[in-house]
């Protein structure tokens, strides 16, 4: 047999493995998130809090108890996480707030939001509806990318006016 093949038929069955691992370990993961979703869904209680303040700051540097420094793991750490300062009734405490919820949480409003411990799963409007705070400001490539299309988009306008023309004067 031919070094090469032998070395493709080894490659192969290292990948299947690494697939067959990776379904197992996945599949677990998976449960696992379903058991802790159904334990923060029972603690949830919804309370009226007024947001003071929300950055995304590693934990260790969010003032939280040592007691919840201590059960994070060692590779999160280092992980930024959004943080909300919020005063919930006489107090003022450091929560963690869901991606998809930072975005939308107003700076100095009175929100009703669910919380399950130190994390907010979802807020709504104290008075009506949450409005949506202005864009963060585009950068350098995402304003060079919108400027590429536009680009494109006059360049194809430009080549099907120039058709029309040659079709007109024929």
């Amino acid at each position: 047999m031919n070094t090469v093949t032998i070395v493709l038929i080894v490659v192969l069955v290292v990948m299947i493995i690494a697939l067959i691992v990776l379904y197992f370990l996945g599949k677990k993961a998976q449960a696992r998130q379903a058991e802790q979703q159904a334990q923060m869904d029972a603690a949830a209680m919804t309370v009226a809090m007024t947001i003071i303040d929300k950055k995304k700051m590693k934990i260790k540097d969010a003032g939280f108890p040592d007691i919840v420094t201590s059960q994070v793991p060692w590779y999160a750490k280092n992980t930024r996480l959004p943080i909300v300062k919020a005063k919930v009734g006489p107090k003022i405490t450091n929560l963690i707030c869901d991606a998809e919820l930072f975005e939308v949480l107003p700076i100095r409003k009175e929100v009703k939001a669910t919380v399950s411990g130190l994390y907010i799963t979802s807020v709504k409007g104290l008075h009506g509806y949450l409005e949506m705070e202005k864009p963060a400001k585009k950068g350098f490539m995402a304003k060079l990318r919108s400027k590429q299309k536009e680009a494109a988009s006059a360049l194809a306008a430009n080549d099907k006016s120039k058709d029309k023309s040659k079709k007109k004067g024929k």
